[in-house]
């Protein structure tokens, strides 16, 4: 009897052997507060996954789409396997219930999230990888990961918030975004930054990072976002 039934049903995967899905959801933490923990942690499944995945992902895309060229190719790739979209696809499929954390590591709205989701989601292909070969995790990535594409191509996820930003208000507005730092906080090896992005020298919106580039990416995407919404 499967110790994971409903993740294996929501994956359509059944494993023969369930300590590669045990290792693919075991978080390092964990295994340092459960010593005793039978398992590894995922890193080197993640690993293997992340290969696994970019030659899937890569194949599907050379399939497709028959008439992009290679750069196109490359950032609808790299939009397509950011920590951004895989950890929204593990929230698809609800792999935070299953995963393996320590009671330490809080899982909320953060970077770390994100992070922790996307490598899991490496994790789980690299396991199935082990489990059932190469075909197995593609179909796995095929189903779950590829019918983003359309998405990433219509709203334009294969460009980064500032470039996207700058394309929509030249076009719309006839000016150029500027950025600039409204406030920097912190130690030097930990600062924080708070940036502006004004149109024609009103703010629009504020974002907050551990770097200026950060930062900027984050102001970018609440304009953005409220773009969306109007």
């Amino acid at each position: 009897m499967s110790e994971n039934p409903e993740l294996e049903k929501i994956i359509s995967y059944k494993f023969k052997n369930e300590a590669f899905l045990k290792e693919a959801l075991t978080h390092r933490s964990y295994v340092n507060e459960n010593p005793s923990w039978k398992y590894g942690n995922n890193e080197r499944l993640e690993f293997l996954g992340d290969a696994a995945l970019e030659l899937a992902v890569t194949e599907c895309l050379f399939e497709q789409k028959k008439d992009a060229q290679e750069g196109e190719l490359t950032v609808f790739r790299a939009a397509l396997v950011n920590t951004q979209m895989l950890s929204r696809i593990a929230d698809e499929i609800n792999l935070h219930k299953f995963i393996f954390l320590s009671k330490g590591e809080i899982i909320d709205n953060s970077k770390a999230r994100e992070g922790i989701l996307a490598d899991m989601m490496e994790a789980l292909i690299g396991a199935l990888y082990k489990d059932g070969g190469y075909e197995k995790a593609k179909q796995f990535i095929v189903k779950f990961i590829m019918p983003h594409l359309s998405e990433v191509i219509e709203k334009k996820l294969y460009k980064d918030p500032k470039s996207l930003l700058q394309e929509i208000v030249q076009e719309k507005l006839r000016l150029t975004p500027t950025y600039k730092i409204l406030e920097e906080s912190g130690p030097d090896h930990e600062k924080t930054f708070r940036v502006g992005v004004y149109f024609n020298g009103t703010l629009q919106a504020e974002g907050v990072g551990s770097s200026k580039q950060e930062a900027e990416l984050k102001a970018a995407e609440a304009v953005l976002n409220v773009f969306k919404t109007s």
